[in-house]
């Protein structure tokens, strides 16, 4: 077992109980710090996920995620709103990101804060400030100087109440987690419970280790907690990489609902999509699509991962993400976490703010932006703050500030449209590679695929937001969404 020598600044220290026989870990005894960084997993949009085991090899596939989030790195600018769109899509932010700044380890992005380059603008005209860079502003300049967010030293109110450290979970909490990341209360209890579940009758077999955990073991823990039933042991005992998830192991298509229509237009609101089919086959070569539906699915990367699992229900994927979930549904918000609203954060996590749009088939609620401050003091400081208790003094210079939704700029309070701009058409692929509509492209597509033109033929669905929900589980735990969600019957397991 490789253990870390020393403690760096950011690591978690845990107790770790080792079956040496086997070679894995039985359970971990962790407080509110690691607790914290694995329930933070749930509130990260689908994006930043994709993002972050990105730049961690070998690859992971991710049902369809991954071909969305490169379709949306090979979409042209000029096809999107604005071109924040597609740093938005990229880099989606986190709707609970002020929580998750209290953790000890954050492997995200914090958020960043930037106002008009002209000098009094803030103050006196037109009082913007946006997360991001190089937006024109209406006064002609541009939204592009980066600007402190002032908060109130964490440090002093850890002094006054330990139980309010952690993020989501009370502070001096104690709690193990299995290999499978299931968590559970500290007790003697729980531990002959899962030694006895992995056969261990032999104590003589199993040490006590103290490990610690840095950004690098978050960062494989994130990822073999889609891939593997050991995480935990993946990530703290640096055994081999468990291969990539692939059509076989991470294929949960039946759980999905057939949809199909007759030719219509728009029913009730509901997106009108064409699919083209292969009849001997029974799959969905390729659909073609207005704007309006490719929203829908880029939107499927700002979405956090607890919304899409708890859309799962009783199903389950590889890997370990729906025992997590699972977990903290079973864990008792009053003993152990800060509040049943931090609970409703984890189970039930929202879009981040400016990330939804007018008739969003998904019906996901977006969390609002909190009321920003813009001060300046007479020696030139300048800052942002939530918090007007924070610059009372008659010192300074203050604005109340709007912040600018990035998918339709300054010059409009909403945006309306989503992401994505007409009236392009698009191909959209079983898998979810989506691109401009070429019927070259299609052509060569059908002979990639090996179907004949005589059994192709066009089918229709309506996609509301049962439709919509059913086809973001499958783009997450399936390599063919669009067959899986309009074509194949549901198991009734579920």
């Amino acid at each position: 077992m490789a253990l870390i020598p020393g403690r760096p600044v950011d690591c978690i220290s845990l107790k770790a109980l080792v079956d040496k026989e086997n070679n894995r870990v039985i359970f971990v005894e962790a407080d509110e710090d690691f607790v914290d960084v694995l329930l933070s997993f749930l509130t990260m949009p689908m994006g930043t996920i994709i993002k972050l085991i990105r730049s961690k090899p070998p690859t992971l596939g991710i049902g369809c995620m991954n071909n969305l989030y490169e379709s949306v790195e090979n979409l042209d600018v000029q096809q999107l709103q604005t071109k924040e769109c597609k740093t938005m899509l990229l880099n989606p932010k986190n709707a609970v990101a002020a929580e998750c700044k209290r953790l000890k380890i954050n492997i995200d992005e914090p958020h960043k804060y930037f106002i008009c380059d002209r000098k009094n603008c803030t103050l006196f005209s037109y009082k913007l400030v946006s997360h991001y860079k190089d937006i024109n502003c209406v006064c002609g300049g541009t939204i592009a100087s980066e600007i402190e967010l002032f908060e109130k030293v964490q440090l002093q109110e850890r002094d006054l109440d330990a139980r309010d450290n952690g993020a989501f979970v009370k502070g001096l909490t104690r709690l193990i987690i299995s290999d499978e990341l299931e968590i559970m209360p500290a007790s003697y209890k729980a531990s002959l419970s899962l030694l006895s579940k992995l056969g261990v009758m032999d104590r003589t077999t199993i040490e006590e280790c103290n490990v610690n955990v840095g950004v690098d073991e978050v960062l494989t823990l994130l990822k073999c907690s889609f891939l593997s039933n050991m995480p935990l042991t993946e990530t703290l005992l640096k055994h081999n990489p468990v291969p990539e998830l692939g059509r076989v192991d991470f294929d949960q298509g039946n759980y999905v609902k057939s949809r199909m229509k007759k030719p219509a237009s728009n029913v009730n609101g509901k997106l009108l999509v064409k699919l083209v089919v292969s009849k001997s086959k029974n799959m969905v070569c390729f659909a073609e699509a207005s704007k309006d539906f490719v929203n829908l699915l880029f939107s499927f990367l700002t979405v956090p991962l607890g919304c899409i699992v708890k859309e799962m229900h009783s199903g389950t994927s590889k890997g370990c993400i729906t025992r997590l979930y699972n977990s903290v549904k079973e864990l008792d918000a009053k003993q152990y976490l800060k509040s049943s609203k931090h609970k409703e954060m984890l189970l039930s996590p929202k879009l981040a703010p400016n990330f939804s749009y007018e008739n969003h088939p998904l019906g996901v609620k977006e969390n609002r932006h909190p009321l920003y401050y813009h001060a300046e003091n007479l020696g030139g400081y300048k800052c942002v703050t939530t918090d007007k208790t924070d610059i009372s003094s008659k010192e300074l210079k203050v604005s109340t500030l709007i912040v600018v939704d990035p998918k339709c700029g300054v010059e409009q309070t909403t945006s309306g449209g989503g992401f994505v701009t007409g009236p392009a058409k698009f191909t959209v692929t079983d898998n979810l590679v989506i691109t401009p509509l070429s019927p070259v492209s299609c052509l060569s597509l059908l002979n990639k695929m090996k179907v004949l033109l005589s059994d192709v033929e066009e089918r229709f669905v309506h996609v509301g937001t049962e439709e919509a929900l059913r086809l973001l589980v499958s783009s997450f735990v399936s390599e063919s969404a669009l067959t899986n969600a309009f074509l194949r019957e549901p198991n009734p397991e579920y």
